[in-house]
């Protein structure tokens, strides 16, 4: 990727974007070191409970009785709760709605279905911190935005229907990772490259197979009738804008009210590592602004 195909806002932080080398057990080991070792972040006005592997974002003003559960992303195979602090917690201030944040297993050690159960655990644990359990909004970003998206169709299955879903660059579809020819091209954020081990980890064989497990990989499904109502944000020179907009055509086409938002020049995860912009401020405040409609 050339960086003049980079909104120049964002073009600073995209330069200091290192190449994550998930690719080697060493790399990848350190990675997890390093977020590990992530310290929490205090965001003012907001108070933030440790319990069963979730974070509970409570503002102490709270204007509302929605809850939003929040799948962080990371490539399936790194990331943490730590990792959204100050995004949980301005969301939760802003609007002033409980966040709770779920932590799941990783792959390859914890292949399909283990973080998918974690998530659907978190669920139930959302509900039971919730001030009203009919009002819980599913979301989360990148890996976290396909896990929230198959959560979102195994409860509907199930028989439990989410308010609605909050999607963030999400990776939906592992027959993107399957593409040879996108390779080459060395985006910025997350590559084709880390986006076929992330998949492999997970999926614990090559994406792109005829046939895959139920809610492995959200896009594969075929109904999608009955679904709640869906934000979902992604940059145009992202890796997963295509798969991101193909769903949402498909969202529409089943009936279900989709709002898509296609920010200009904008790379994968550019929300997280770019948050003092002011393409970053106002893409938050348009997220922000439509899950508002819910509280």
């Amino acid at each position: 990727m050339k960086l003049a195909e980079i909104a120049p806002e964002l073009r600073g932080p995209a330069r200091r974007l290192p190449r994550l080398p998930l690719d080697r057990p060493f790399g990848l080991w350190l990675v997890r070191r390093t977020m590990a070792r992530m310290r929490p972040v205090a965001v003012p006005d907001v108070d933030i409970e440790v319990t069963a592997g979730l974070r509970i974002y409570r503002p102490r003003e709270p204007r509302s009785d929605l809850t939003l559960l929040w799948i962080h992303g990371g490539g399936l195979v790194i990331g943490n709760t730590v990792q959204g602090d100050a995004f949980c917690g301005e969301t939760a201030r802003e609007l002033g709605i409980t966040v709770v944040s779920a932590e799941y297993r990783l792959a390859p050690e914890h292949p399909y279905p283990a973080a998918l159960d974690d998530c659907h655990a978190a669920w139930k644990s959302a509900r039971d911190h919730a001030a009203d359990p009919a009002r819980v909004v599913v979301g989360g970003q990148s890996a976290g935005g396909g896990l929230a998206a198959a959560l979102v169709q195994r409860l509907c299955d199930e028989g439990e229907r989410p308010l609605a879903q909050w999607l963030f660059c999400p990776m939906l579809d592992d027959r993107t990772a399957a593409r040879r020819d996108l390779d080459a091209r060395r985006l910025r954020g997350w590559d084709n490259r880390l986006n076929r081990l992330g998949w492999r980890a997970y999926l614990g064989q090559d994406p792109g197979a005829a046939v895959l497990p139920h809610y492995a990989a959200p896009a594969r499904r075929e109904n999608l009738t009955g679904l709640p109502p869906a934000w979902i944000g992604v940059g145009d020179i992202d890796l997963f804008h295509h798969e991101d907009v193909e769903y949402a055509r498909r969202l529409r086409a089943a009936g279900v009210g989709t709002t898509v938002h296609i920010e200009p020049g904008a790379p994968h995860g550019f929300e997280s590592w770019a948050p003092d912009t002011g393409i970053v401020r106002g893409y938050l405040a348009t997220a922000r602004a439509w899950l508002g409609g819910f509280a």
